[in-house]
């Protein structure tokens, strides 16, 4: 069933390029078949043509290479002043085979389950970065194709040329609001929580009584919290790592306090049948359990950490970090500058969460989760 949607969308494909030779490029363009780039389309449309008919391993390899020709081919031909913002149907049924032809093979890729090991962790990074490919790749027709004006939605490629040229400010700001605000907040923050949640399970009463507080500094806003933080702190990164601090603490105690009692009646029967003290419980039994729970923790509060720092930064900084440049460089209508610091902080949480998960993986890898 999966194949013969492969081959269905790889011929609709080839049918989308045999009529952008019939449809126009431009409003006064020729047709495609004066193009000097019309054989790149044909090529594309022959591959399409070939990966379904051979319906095997290749077809999915094939389909792509495809694809990646007729998207190479689009984005070439948004070049020409002619067809660049009034770009007509003949334009627009190339980018729908490019697009409809990776979704595919991208569906089909995903769907495999090789036994080799190695095969299925290249699948498993190769499906998310095509994916990704071909969003970034739509939004960048989409934008120059209908000619939207770059105060509305600046084209990736004008994100990633000021990301180049602003690299110095993109890692002064980096260092302001990453290293100094967010990694010192979120071990402030994540290893408090965790402390509490260790003395909540060793006395019960603290249990009771700091969850609702808990709860209710929780449900602060942090619009609200942001600017009192900045009065007690001052306007550099220590204000910021306490609002950090402040937004990681609860989910941490909340998960952490939770695996501190997922450990099961026996084991804890075992331990009190060696006469295990609660120290030697807690390191051999309690919080091995509650790895899992703490490392959850950790993954969220890795982005709500980031978040956190930016929102506070808008409320009172330096003149530097990451939501002191998006709010100043927003209000002189430098877009393009806001989407790079905007991609700098998804690189910084993605990274920070990647190394998070690699570290689970690390340390709890006796997990069921885990087991292939």
């Amino acid at each position: 069933m999966v194949q013969r949607r492969l081959q269905l969308g790889l011929l609709l494909s080839a049918g989308a390029l045999a009529l952008a030779f019939l449809l126009p490029l431009a409003p006064h363009a020729k047709s495609l078949l004066s193009h000097p780039l019309w054989p790149a389309v044909a090529g594309a449309g022959v591959l399409f043509m070939l990966a379904a008919w051979l319906a095997d391993e290749k077809t999915p390899a094939i389909g792509m290479a495809g694809g990646i020709l007729a998207a190479a081919t689009s984005l070439v031909l948004l070049r020409d002043p002619d067809i660049a913002e009034s770009a007509r149907s003949g334009f627009w049924m190339i980018v729908m085979a490019a697009w409809l032809a990776s979704i595919v093979c991208v569906v089909d890729l995903a769907a495999q389950r090789p036994i080799q090991i190695e095969r299925r962790r290249f699948l498993d990074l190769l499906v998310p970065l095509l994916f990704g490919a071909v969003v970034f790749y739509l939004w960048e027709v989409a934008v120059r194709g209908f000619g939207v004006p770059p105060v509305l939605l600046p084209a990736p490629s004008a994100a990633a040329a000021r990301f180049a040229a602003s690299l110095p400010t993109l890692g002064a700001d980096f260092v302001q609001t990453f290293i100094r605000g967010v990694l010192i907040g979120y071990a402030i923050g994540c290893g408090a929580g965790l402390l509490v949640a260790i003395l909540a399970h060793r006395f019960a009463f603290l249990g009771r009584g700091l969850l609702p507080l808990g709860n209710f500094f929780s449900a602060l806003p942090l619009v609200g919290i942001a600017p009192i933080m900045v009065m007690w702190f001052g306007f550099d990164w220590p204000s910021k790592a306490a609002v950090v601090a402040l937004v990681t603490f609860f989910p941490m105690l909340v998960n952490a306090l939770a695996g501190l009692s997922a450990s099961g009646h026996i084991e804890r029967d075992l331990m009190r049948s060696y006469a295990a003290s609660h120290r030697q419980a807690l390191g051999k039994l309690y919080l091995p359990a509650a790895l899992p729970f703490i490392f959850n923790a950790l993954k969220i509060n890795a982005t709500l950490a980031l978040i956190g720092a930016i929102v506070a930064e808008f409320f009172g900084t330096p003149t530097q970090g990451i939501g002191f440049r998006i709010s100043t460089e927003a209000g002189r209508m430098a877009i393009d500058m806001v989407w790079a610091e905007i991609a700098l902080a998804a690189l910084a949480g993605m990274a920070f969460y990647g190394f998070v998960a690699l570290a689970e993986r690390a340390t709890t890898f006796w997990h069921p989760s885990y087991r292939t």
